[in-house]
């Protein structure tokens, strides 16, 4: 593990959504402000869109940080039937349904409601992943905002998901709900500069102190192999990190980059391997590891340490031992 190698306290660029880790693009600050004001000014509904690997969750649960508060449910078992989503959302407030008629659910959940209510609590509903919902299910969740008294909302709904679930709002069948939707957002990637600062961010929350890790050319890499997209600049920072450590690299530079490129290159193991060769990032070269009958082990030192490797000969060095474990 390279935590240790580089003076980290935990994982920088780990695939869970931990708000702390949350960097504010411009368009994920635009959207996180929008969400809190629309349930500030108990708007009803709200949505948030965003392409996968966007940020989506970790900014939701930065949201409920923000409503600690209120009473929250967040739902993300969303292939489901209407009778299904009702019965998680009780279950997700620590209560207990034994009816099967969907009427009578509803009516338990009315009542839960007003407790709320007369308690003085804010009820928020978040339900991640929602382009997976059947239509069906959605006019469940149009009704639930029925649940009002004269003054107000009982309960605001937030519906965050992929671009799917604005071709579905956009049906006709589901004018009505898409009607109530009183705030839209949405998340953008990242710019090339918010990409540096992305990666500083999160290396900073992580513990790092000291000079930038990449260098200017394996952060351009980075920038246009990843497309901005968080989710991908977290794999390809992971997979950078772990080889800098094999290789004793206390930079990441163009070389590692390349080799991280080349590592993640899907189509390198296609059962059918492309005709045409990937297209390469213009001005990069990717490195080609030896062949497997010319890969020998890295020669040791008189300390009995290892010399420093190209990251194709540590790539190769660490595939042969991998494979000599599994026979």
């Amino acid at each position: 593990m390279f935590l240790k190698f580089f003076g980290l306290r935990e994982q920088p660029f780990g695939v869970t959504p931990d708000p702390r880790f949350l960097y504010l693009s411009s368009a994920h600050r635009e959207a996180l402000a929008s969400l809190i004001y629309g349930i500030e000014s108990d708007l009803g509904f709200l949505a948030l869109i965003a392409k996968p690997g966007m940020g989506k969750t970790t900014l939701l649960f930065r949201l409920l940080e923000k409503f600690q508060a209120a009473r929250t449910a967040f739902l993300f078992q969303t292939q489901c039937t209407s009778r299904q989503f009702m019965r998680f959302l009780i279950a997700e407030l620590g209560c207990e349904t034994d009816h099967q008629d969907l009427v009578r659910i509803y009516e338990e959940f009315n009542k839960y409601l007003l407790q709320e209510a007369r308690a003085g609590k804010r009820f928020l509903l978040i339900i991640d992943e929602a382009q997976n919902l059947d239509a069906s299910v959605l006019e469940t969740v149009r009704l639930l905002s029925n649940f009002e008294n004269p003054r107000a909302k009982l309960l605001q709904i937030v519906l965050a998901g992929q671009p799917q679930l604005a071709d579905k709002l956009a049906t006709p069948g589901l004018a009505q709900l898409r009607q109530r939707i009183s705030l839209l957002s949405r998340l953008e990637p990242l710019s090339p500069e918010e990409t540096k600062d992305y990666i500083q961010h999160r290396l900073s929350i992580a513990g790092y102190v000291g000079e930038p890790l990449l260098t200017s050319q394996a952060m351009a890499i980075i920038t246009e192999f990843t497309e901005g997209i968080p989710r991908s600049i977290n794999n390809f920072c992971f997979n950078a990190l772990s080889l800098a450590c094999a290789l004793r690299q206390k930079i990441i530079d163009a070389a590692i980059a390349q080799e991280v490129i080349a590592d993640l290159d899907i189509s390198a193991y296609l059962s059918q391997p492309e005709t045409a060769p990937r297209a390469p990032v213009p001005g990069i070269s990717i490195a080609v590891a030896p062949a497997e009958d010319q890969v020998v082990a890295p020669p040791a030192e008189p300390n009995g340490k290892h010399e420093n490797l190209t990251p194709a000969e540590a790539k190769a060095y660490m595939e042969q031992v991998a494979r000599s474990l599994r026979n």
